[in-house]
């Protein structure tokens, strides 16, 4: 029905609320196939990092690089993509990595050593990052105010489901079809992607001259400074961190290099990063929200499957069963968001999603060794539907006031940060998970004494039952007991370490649902640069 004015005639279509084209949404939804492919291929080795170290012949110590290098691309190229972009054309740019992307995916099932499994994970970690902030970008620049909560809640899906969903098709892919074909998924979503960008882009000049212009002093000491910090992220805990002289004179690295890298960028007068943005007060508190809840988002998916594999010796298939109940409640969630932004101050939206997502992880401190898939069910289904009420609203909030202009640097500045706190997040609860179970085990093994009758009688039982059960020799039988009651203590003092783990979770989650209550209500409609 159109709008009538007072002199009946009717009212002009700019004054009526703006909508994006047919070809704007398809634009917007192919950048959000390659964001959620990019975000979903960090997680997708996690379950089947022991089949793949095995079928390249690796340990189990340098597997961990074939995650690490691919988060190392990624958080080194996404700040880049506002200045790469300008420089090819935005629609270049992206079509050139939505290709790479997959190609390089294609490379990593056919590689048949450590190295060059790194340098193509690497590679395709670089490739891949473009496609996130370019995704968020579209959002904030195709679609009008009025659309964005709607683009922001399916990009939420891509940055929440596909951590969570991850695990579980690599999982169930390696169990059933081998190692080499979680590589393989990339390649019909990345086709119909290309495709669909391809057909909805406007065509631009490149920009070489920018290149000249370029913040090349920033982009080379951010780039080594962040590569230093994550592979220091990735290696010190294995290494027991600072006693690591390699670890030292990495931290070193980093810690120089990301202090020129500020310095520089606070200073040119066309910064490769727009650090300034941090002093608007939405964007700041969203960015730090932001930051604790990529701890948490990266945290809880590396966290669980440990759990499950250590304690329970679950396979990669169950793994990613388990898991699977964090994500496909929020399919169901996420489109309800938009809705409910209109209706209610989305910073309460906001506070309540990560609040319900802090009480899923206080929902698992008090684990113990009963504690497997079955009882994890109803903490993974509060955790999805806290985890779909939290990044579409925190975005919302952090891109209100953001210009058109700045829209690219936002989205580049905002996803490292998140990223880089979900790398920053996995090292510090991995180190916490370490160190807590050392405390346990030796508040546990002062108690454990053969002074104790208790323990005596336990060791009596367990030497009986070896007896009883093909060892002849007496002294042999006490020995395997022992070793045994040992096993029981370690197994017990790493479930109480996991609980730790997962208090701490919480904790940074409940720090991130009061920042929100320091910001600012977005105006209606959103969230931040206009159409």
């Amino acid at each position: 029905m159109s709008t009538i004015t007072m002199d009946g005639r009717p009212m002009p279509a700019a004054a009526a609320e703006p909508r994006a084209s047919t070809r704007e949404w398809i634009a917007v939804l192919a950048g959000m196939i390659g964001a959620f492919m990019a975000i979903l291929n960090i997680q997708i080795t996690n379950a089947s990092l022991l089949d793949i170290e095995g079928g390249i012949g690796t340990g189990v110590d340098n597997g961990a690089w074939i995650s690490t290098s691919y988060l190392i691309g990624e958080i080194v190229v996404i700040p880049l993509t506002a200045y790469l972009s300008s420089v090819f054309s935005f629609r270049r740019y992206i079509l050139v990595n939505s290709v790479l992307f997959p190609l390089l995916s294609l490379s990593c099932a056919f590689a048949h050593d450590l190295g060059t499994m790194i340098v193509l994970r690497g590679l395709q970690g670089f490739a891949g990052g473009v496609l996130i902030p370019m995704a968020f970008t579209m959002v904030l620049t195709k679609l009008p105010k009025p659309q964005q909560p709607l683009g922001l809640a399916i990009f939420a899906l891509s940055v929440t489901f596909a951590p969570a969903i991850g695990p579980t098709i690599g999982g169930y892919l390696t169990e059933n079809y081998g190692w080499q074909t979680i590589f393989f998924i990339n390649a019909g979503p990345s086709a119909i992607m290309v495709v669909a960008l391809a057909l909805a882009l406007d065509k631009q000049p490149m920009q070489l001259k920018l290149l000249r212009e370029g913040d090349w002093a920033g982009i080379v000491t951010m780039a080594i400074g962040l590569s230093a910090l994550q592979t220091v992220l990735e290696e010190g805990n294995k290494d027991d961190w600072f006693s690591s002289p390699f670890i030292v004179r990495l931290s070193i690295v980093a810690a120089v290099f990301l202090t020129l890298f500020i310095i520089i960028e606070l200073k040119v007068s066309k910064p490769l990063v727009k650090l300034r943005l941090l002093k608007q007060r939405n964007f700041g508190l969203g960015v730090l929200a932001n930051i604790l809840v990529g701890v948490a988002l990266f945290g809880t998916v590396y966290i669980l499957p440990q759990y499950l594999g250590q304690v329970q010796r679950y396979n990669a298939e169950q793994i990613g069963n388990v898991l699977a109940w964090t994500g496909l409640p929020q399919l169901l969630l996420i489109p309800l968001v938009p809705l409910m932004m209109k209706r209610v101050d989305v910073r309460w939206l906001a506070f309540f999603g990560i609040a319900v997502f802090a009480l899923s992880c206080f929902m698992n401190v008090t684990l113990s060794a009963d504690n497997a898939g079955d009882q994890f069910f109803i903490p993974n289904i509060i955790r999805a539907i806290g985890q779909a009420f939290v990044i579409t609203p925190v975005t919302a909030i952090t891109t209100a006031g953001i210009a058109p202009a700045d829209a690219a640097a936002a989205s580049g500045l905002a996803n490292m940060l998140r990223n880089l706190g979900g790398a920053v997040g996995t090292a510090s609860l991995g180190t916490i998970l370490t160190k807590r179970e050392q405390f346990h085990s030796n508040i546990i093994g002062q108690s454990v004494t053969l002074a104790r009758d208790e323990v005596r009688q336990r060791i009596d039982q367990m030497t009986n039952y070896f007896l009883s059960h093909g060892i002849s020799d007496h002294q042999a039988a006490q020995q395997k007991a022992i070793i045994a009651l040992g096993q029981v203590i370690k197994r017990q003092a790493l479930i109480m370490g996991f609980s730790d783990t997962f208090a701490v979770i919480g904790v940074v989650l409940a720090i991130a649902a009061i920042t929100m209550l320091f910001t600012k209500r977005p105006q209606a409609g959103g969230g931040g640069g206009a159409h």
